[in-house]
């Protein structure tokens, strides 16, 4: 997009809902880099799919933009600016792409939530019967508030 800031708001928003301790209390998803992608992965893939329903395909773009920045500028933060840098990031773009497709079907109900969670948020390890059932209210709740929220509001960052 044009504008760096385009998508930022949303973006930031979607950051704060994934590091809300919950995940990693009650949701018992591992509180390690790979446990915090897959929580913000699958918030930022249920917001795109949100965004692809009735929100404009620009700002679909400067999310994924901003998503794609995110993971850059954190793997340099961690000392992995190496060669590979750009195939590590193509990697997580390719496993946001991989959890937008897995939502896309569980969103219009043809789809079974625990399933979903359980590969996107616990990448097909078993969780306890109560993280996992704590996981998908959550997310049920976040889609909720996607899902009413405006195409102007989620712009703004404004999930509910």
């Amino acid at each position: 997009t044009p504008r760096a800031e385009r998508g930022g708001a949303l973006f930031e928003a979607l950051v704060g809902e994934a590091r809300r301790p919950h995940w990693y209390v009650e949701g018992e998803v591992a509180d390690t880099i790979d446990g915090r992608f897959a929580v913000l992965a699958t918030i930022v893939a249920l917001a795109t799919v949100r965004l692809e329903r009735g929100g404009s395909a620009e700002a679909t773009a400067a999310l994924t933009e901003r998503f794609v920045e995110a993971m850059d500028a954190e793997h340099r933060q961690l000392g992995i600016n190496d060669p590979t840098l750009g195939k590590t990031v193509r990697k997580l773009v390719g496993a946001l792409a991989r959890r937008v497709e897995l939502w896309r079907p569980v969103t219009e109900g043809r789809s079974d939530w625990d399933q979903a969670v359980q590969a996107s948020v616990f990448r097909g390890t078993s969780p306890s019967r109560g993280a996992l059932s704590h996981c998908v209210q959550a997310l049920r709740e976040c889609w909720t508030k996607l899902e009413g929220a405006s195409g102007d509001a989620l712009a703004e960052g404004k999930i509910g």
